[in-house]
């Protein structure tokens, strides 16, 4: 798959002999979108709001980050929040299946175990959203995040963000094969707010908020113990894994630390082993929050996971509680689906 991401960032040449088949990709989109939009295919609308954070590229923009940073500041705020998820990566024995914090990552995927670490809060793993969501209504939540549920058409949405790789942008711009697009980058004309993750290296399509990824803590992998993320908990080279969508950010941010550090890029969702972990040297080994809920059942004393938070700019702060405050005597019928 790296060898794609890097052709679609790159425009390699090669790409142009996908492009007949990027035509029928996006015929495709657009059927299934009237299908949904036009009442032929069914929408479930919740009782409660529903916020949508996903993206339209293929690869990590920084949107599990800003779910955990939403739900916990709903929390904050009396909401009772919940998290649906489809769970990427994981087979779970049943459907919907509830993620606790101790839950097998085959059965539950990376990033909503991730999740459900990070905030406490409940998280559920279903392909049918309609039915995961129906499942946290009934454990009590009030509002819902769907996490990487653009796409998802079939769960209604009271609101639409989608975060934007500010480094990255949108590739060459076409959609798969021939570029990293999920559909075209008209979509965001749609969306009620676009969150661009770190600055924009070119101009976007239309205006967005901006929000950057600050790193909180090291965290031992063995103990839990944490340590705040400018003062370093080991000394001297280190290993770096990197098993998500874009691998070259974390290894960015591991140089704004000052740490030195050989970097092993992984493809998303990789599935972690031991052998991963074992190197010829004893130097510590450093990963992502998301690597780390795989590689902790296995992991040694030399094991380190970087977490970062995120932090939206307070203009995307004041906007989102304008919306809240008109969702908040929000109350739908309940709708059989």
């Amino acid at each position: 798959m790296s060898r794609w991401v890097d052709a679609w960032y790159r425009d390699a040449a090669w790409l142009h002999a996908l492009r007949p088949l990027e035509h029928i990709y996006r015929g495709a989109v657009a059927r299934r979108d009237a299908a949904y939009r036009g009442g032929r295919k069914a929408v479930w609308q919740a009782p409660v709001p529903v916020i949508v954070v996903g993206n339209i590229t293929l690869g990590g923009t920084g949107k599990s980050p800003l779910v955990a940073w939403l739900g916990r500041w709903l929390s904050e705020r009396g909401w009772r929040p919940g998290i649906i998820s489809r769970g990427y990566g994981g087979q779970a024995p049943g459907y919907p299946f509830y993620v606790k914090d101790d839950a097998e990552v085959a059965h539950a995927g990376d990033e909503p175990l991730m999740l459900a670490q990070q905030t406490g809060l409940p998280v559920v793993v279903d392909p049918d959203r309609p039915r995961g969501a129906r499942r946290l209504i009934d454990a009590g939540c009030d509002i819902l995040l769907s996490d990487d549920g653009l796409q998802h058409l079939a769960l209604g949405r009271d609101i639409e963000m989608v975060v934007v790789d500010g480094q990255r942008g949108f590739g060459n711009g076409r959609c798969l094969p021939a570029g990293p697009l999920r559909e075209p980058t008209t979509r965001l004309s749609s969306v009620d707010a676009v969150i661009v993750n770190g600055e924009a290296s070119g101009a976007l399509p239309v205006d967005g908020y901006h929000m950057r990824l600050q790193p909180s803590h090291w965290r031992h992998l063995t103990d839990g113990v944490c340590y705040p993320a400018e003062r370093l908990p080991f000394s001297g080279r280190v290993h770096a894994l990197a098993g998500i969508g874009h691998p070259s950010r974390f290894f960015g941010t591991l140089s704004a630390l000052n740490v030195e550090f050989d970097a092993h890029p992984l493809p998303d969702h990789h599935r972690f082993s031991a052998n991963d972990l074992r190197f010829t040297d004893n130097r510590p080994v450093v990963m992502t929050a998301k690597d780390a809920v795989k590689c902790r059942p296995f992991a040694n004393e030399r094991c380190w996971a970087l977490d970062v938070e995120a932090r939206p700019e307070p203009a995307f702060v004041d906007w989102l509680c304008q919306r809240l405050e008109a969702l908040r005597p929000v109350q739908r019928e309940v709708q059989d689906g």
